[in-house]
């Protein structure tokens, strides 16, 4: 009986270890933002801070590598006024070599769920539009990982998106599976099988 409540306190924990883990926050700035009522496309945006990679602390610099994406199409609103693109597209962070930062992909997925572009009008008249969406897909050698991007152009002054503009500023915040959580999910996994093993033998 012992061995079964066992099993079962495992059975519990491993979907809680499997899922713990810790976020890596990347910054970046500029960039090239067009779209069209296919979808927003943003290229050329540098990363210029990284805090919490491979566990360590804050990376600045001018150019620690690029963010790159593309949404689905427009679903709902406008791109002038704001509104919905659907999930899909493309979402890829990659880091340059330089800094402690690795080179090639750091994260490659898409959009989990529905992008927003939301107008932000100011007091003085003029605009902002920030593209707020969930991305999921891999992270470093493998690992399924999931996060939130958030990104603000420029002020538009008093007209309104025409097409293509610049990013201010933007924050992507990915959560990423600890490794002490993924050995913890491989031993449960072997003792599991250990125990059934016994059962079946007796």
């Amino acid at each position: 009986m012992k061995k079964i409540l066992l099993l079962a306190a495992l059975a519990l924990a491993l979907p809680t270890a499997m899922f713990a883990g810790s976020s890596v926050d990347f910054t970046n700035s500029g960039g090239t933002l067009s779209g069209s009522s296919s979808g927003l496309s943003l290229t050329g945006s540098v990363l210029i801070a990284i805090n919490g990679l491979n566990g360590g602390g804050l990376i600045t610099g001018n150019n620690l590598g690029s963010v790159s994406f593309t949404t689905g199409a427009l679903t709902s609103g406008s791109l002038q006024m704001g509104g919905t693109f659907a999930t899909g597209g493309s979402f890829t962070l990659t880091g340059n070599g330089t800094s402690g930062v690795p080179s090639g992909t750091i994260f490659s997925g898409t959009f989990s769920t529905p992008a927003t572009w939301t107008l932000v009008t100011l007091a003085n008249g003029t605009h902002n539009y920030t593209l707020t969406g969930t991305v999921a897909g891999t992270f470093g050698s493998g690992y399924s990982s999931e996060g939130v991007t958030v990104q603000l152009t420029i002020n538009t002054g008093k007209g309104y998106f025409n097409g293509s503009t610049t990013i201010s500023s933007g924050d992507t915040s990915i959560v990423v599976p600890e490794p002490g959580s993924l050995s913890l999910l491989g031993t449960g996994l072997l003792g599991l099988a250990g125990v059934v093993r016994r059962k079946l033998k007796g």
